[in-house]
């Protein structure tokens, strides 16, 4: 995608375009604080300082959410300025920004992996004293959300996958159809021989094109949405460094399917946008449907970002599948 306002796909393209990330001065929480106390933390878990802030309704009853952001290399002010404070009403929630993303410290040996990033999750549960809590991810942080689920099931009471990337192959294709579609003729005019990726074919053809603007189509339905995430990247000061999705499509990511359906124990609500070109409603739908506890929800109006796009419906829907959890 890449300007860090975008969810999974720019940083394929333009990661090594963007800043470094704004740091701030270091926050720690008090060791006389309950784990969950409101507010902004910094603690070094896995060998890295991570930044996190919890907020909302506590209640000793219900198991807290954790908001996993995407990108990969984006931060989790987003979406907890724009849907978050609807969402604590009802739950306690805890935004992380992952290891070297916003306010998050980039590790000093270029530790990045998918293993890696479920290690973080779990120690920051540890750090937390909780046994269990839900899983709230959107796009690439969807799909941090399956590999922990998938490793620690025991502790996940509920997960909420929105505008997940759980099939590159299916989600490559995807875009390969809308660049055929918005320029006839380029991709294969820009195939060579042996040529048989999706991926390289449309990185090929998408020389000379605006990407970023290609990009922003696939994500967004209407412009007048892209102009109110920028806003709020703005108002957040926050930038990414693009190292995390250059080691991420480096190593795993180009070739990812995930496949570990069995192990994903607790119940899941899918939400998938119609008009997301980024990921693909198919391969969102076909998740959906090879998970054993899954609900799919389409939205009708949405692209990529559907807590912005029809927040409404969002946090009513969201509300009442947390409402049926523990």
């Amino acid at each position: 995608m890449h300007s860090s306002r975008l969810g999974f796909l720019g940083c394929v393209v333009l990661c090594a375009l963007v800043a470094a990330c704004t740091h701030h001065a270091p926050l720690s929480r008090s060791n006389s604080e309950p784990p969950l106390a409101p507010g902004e933390h910094q603690r070094v878990l896995n060998g890295v300082r991570l930044y996190y802030r919890i907020a909302g309704k506590d209640s000793d009853e219900r198991a807290p959410v954790l908001f996993l952001h995407g990108g990969p290399g984006y931060n989790s002010y987003s979406f907890a300025r724009l849907m978050g404070t609807r969402l604590e009403k009802g739950r306690r929630m805890v935004y992380l920004d992952q290891r070297g993303c916003g306010r998050s410290e980039r590790p000093w040996d270029g530790r990045y992996s998918l293993e890696v990033l479920v290690e973080d999750v779990e120690a920051l549960r540890q750090e937390l004293g909780v046994e269990r809590w839900v899983l709230m991810g959107h796009s690439f942080g969807a799909t941090l959300a399956l590999e922990y689920a998938a490793r620690h099931p025991q502790h996940v009471a509920g997960m909420v996958y929105v505008s997940g990337f759980s099939d590159a192959s299916s989600s490559f294709a995807t875009w390969k159809r809308e660049l055929e579609r918005l320029h006839p003729g380029r991709v294969e005019a820009a195939a060579s021989t042996g040529d048989t990726s999706d991926y390289t074919r449309v990185m090929r053809a998408l020389r000379g094109l605006d990407a970023q603007s290609f990009f922003h189509q696939l994500q967004f339905r209407d412009a007048m949405y892209l102009q109110m995430q920028e806003a709020v990247d703005t108002e957040s000061g926050l930038r990414n460094t693009g190292e995390l999705s250059r080691a991420l499509f480096s190593q795993e990511l180009l070739g990812y399917r995930f496949t570990a359906f069995d192990r994903i124990t607790a119940p899941v609500l899918v939400v998938g946008g119609r008009y997301d070109n980024s990921i693909g409603l198919e391969s969102i739908q076909a998740l959906a449907k090879a998970l054993p506890r899954a609900t799919f929800l389409e939205y009708e109006q949405s692209g990529h970002f559907p807590y912005l796009e029809e927040a409404d419906r969002f946090e009513r829907d969201v509300s009442q599948f947390l409402s049926t959890l523990p």
